[in-house]
């Protein structure tokens, strides 16, 4: 598929909107963007959507950097994969500006004015209500993506040592003050043993 500008369009007005969504992060949007980028589109395989995620959350940097990955991926496959040539290259660099731009600008000026705003008015009711009533928001969206994350395997009897490591790693957040580094430590330690 050539993509138009209305594809393009389409894909920044996506991102745009999930930026107003993204509470906790843009990974807490990461099931509607699997929805979108795969299920609805076909722009991107359950392999390169679950890849791009892998290897931002492992490399060093922002979590926000997924998204530019994604859009990389939709890029490269619109122009015809890494060796169509230097056309595929620069959809993909347009894949990652629309993304990134998508997800970052309404966030960002939301977040500037919002924050202003609250800083002067701190000791309303409604404020405080506010902060409080987000919590539960952002909970809720991690486990949906951490479920969506788990069950990319699909084979649900399996994949029980991966179950069990997240059940386990979401308690010790929950119920420890066990540093995340350490958790995200031994989840490493033990992929790499090869016991999940």
């Amino acid at each position: 598929m050539t993509p138009t500008s209305s594809h393009w369009l389409d894909l920044f007005l996506h991102f745009a909107s999930l930026s107003l969504l993204a509470v906790g992060g843009a990974i807490t949007t990461a099931p509607d963007m699997h929805r979108y980028l795969v299920s609805e589109q076909g722009w991107l395989t359950e392999a390169q959507f679950s890849s791009s995620i892998a290897l931002s959350q492992a490399a060093p940097g922002p979590n926000v950097l997924f998204v530019a990955l994604l859009g990389w991926n939709v890029g490269l496959n619109a122009g015809g994969g890494p060796s169509a040539g230097w056309t595929a290259w620069a959809l993909a660099m347009l894949g990652v500006l629309v993304t990134m731009a998508g997800i970052m600008l309404p966030s960002s000026i939301l977040t500037y004015t919002a924050t202003q705003w609250g800083h002067r008015n701190r000791e309303l009711r409604a404020v405080r209500a506010f902060k409080t009533g987000m919590a539960p928001i952002v909970i809720a969206l991690l486990i949906a993506t951490g479920w969506l994350l788990s069950a990319a395997h699909k084979d649900w009897a399996g994949d029980w040592p991966l179950w069990l490591l997240t059940a386990c790693s979401a308690l010790l957040v929950w119920r420890t003050r066990v540093h995340l580094l350490w958790i995200i430590g031994a989840g490493a330690v033990i992929g790499a043993l090869s016991w999940v």
